[in-house]
């Protein structure tokens, strides 16, 4: 079975995750959204807010599973047995950085891929960090966030 986890902290979600993982979906047999918990991260939205905005944005998708997940995100590919990885990049600034995790991923578990899809041109400028500055100053995310979302934002 080909396993793959498509890691971040989605505080919030918006349409460029989901389109790449409407994307990454045919790749795989299952894929496993892993929301990473980081204790020394300040989050907009609590880990069971961000798990139920992501079990109700993918519920009838039958190979997505969404759960939580804490410390390196290589012990969690060992956990689910994913062997591969699924990003999306935006611009060269991205694939700069995911270049460089992938290359410290790979020398600490080789048996895992990083699939690197490119976002769409018109997500490319959609980021989590400027939809929650869009929250907290009470604008309209409605044109970022998938519509499913916008109940618990």
């Amino acid at each position: 079975m080909k396993i793959a986890l498509f890691p971040g902290s989605f505080d919030p979600i918006t349409i460029a995750h989901v389109n790449i993982l409407q994307r990454a979906t045919p790749l795989f047999d299952k894929i496993v959204v892993g929301i990473g918990l980081n204790s020394s991260k300040q989050n907009f939205l609590s880990a069971e807010q961000r798990l139920q905005i992501l079990q109700t944005v993918f519920k009838g998708y039958q190979n997505i599973e969404i759960q939580t997940y804490e410390g390196l995100t290589v012990d969690f590919c060992r956990k689910i047995d994913a062997k591969y990885m699924v990003r999306g990049i935006r611009s060269a600034a991205d694939f700069e950085y995911e270049r460089a995790i992938a290359q410290i991923n790979q020398t600490m578990m080789p048996e895992v891929e990083t699939i690197l899809l490119l976002s769409k041109p018109e997500y490319s400028a959609i980021s989590s960090t400027i939809v929650r500055d869009i929250l907290r100053n009470h604008g309209d995310v409605s044109p970022f966030v998938p519509k499913e979302a916008l109940g618990f934002l």
